[in-house]
C-alpha cells in the first residue's frame, strides 16, 4: 500500500509551517501535500490545472481543510468534494481559527467529518496534531471502494 497522503489547505504560510513542524516533531512521517486556496485543493482532488498529470493513485487520506480561503472557500471546496463520486467518502477535518457557531454547523452539515479549532498556544496545537495524525492515519479505517480508499 501506498504511502498515506495528507491535504493539508491552508493559505497562512506561518500555519502551514507550524502544522509541519508539529508532524515532524510528532514523527508523523507522511507526504504532506500544502495547498494555498480553494480553488488549488479542487484542482490537486480532480486532477486539474498543475495537477492534471497527478496520479490518481496518488489520493489523500485525509484532508485538513481552513476555511477562510482565497479564491473558493473552505465550505466550497467541502461541497465540492461531497457531491462528486470519486470524492465523497474522503475524510476531511475542517482546521480553522474560527469560533463562529453557525461555521461549526456550516461545516458539519456539509458533511465535514471532524471541526477543530486551531489552538493559539503552540504546546496544545502541536498536541492537536499529533492526535490528527494518530487518527485518521493509523487509527481510522477508511471505505475501500474499487480496490482505493
Amino acid at each position: 500500500m501506498n504511502e498515506k497522503i495528507i491535504l493539508l489547505v491552508e493559505d497562512n504560510p506561518d500555519d502551514v509551517a507550524l502544522t509541519l513542524r508539529a508532524f515532524k516533531k510528532h514523527k508523523v512521517k507522511n507526504n504532506v501535500i500544502v495547498v494555498e486556496d480553494g480553488e488549488e485543493a479542487l484542482d490537486y482532488l480532480f486532477c486539474k490545472g498543475k495537477f492534471a498529470k497527478r496520479s490518481r493513485d496518488d489520493f489523500p487520506s485525509v484532508v485538513l481543510l481552513d476555511i477562510k480561503l482565497p479564491k473558493v472557500d473552505g465550505f466550497e471546496v467541502l461541497k465540492e468534494i461531497r457531491t462528486n463520486e470519486a470524492t465523497k467518502l474522503l475524510p476531511v477535518v475542517i482546521l480553522t481559527s474560527s469560533k463562529e457557531e453557525q461555521d461549526i454547523i456550516k461545516g458539519y452539515s456539509l458533511g465535514a467529518n471532524s471541526y477543530i479549532r486551531k489552538p493559539v498556544d503552540f504546546d496544545k496545537f502541536f498536541d492537536a496534531v499529533q492526535t490528527l495524525g494518530l487518527y485518521w492515519l493509523i487509527l481510522n479505517e477508511p471505505p475501500i471502494i474499487n480496490g482505493k480508499i
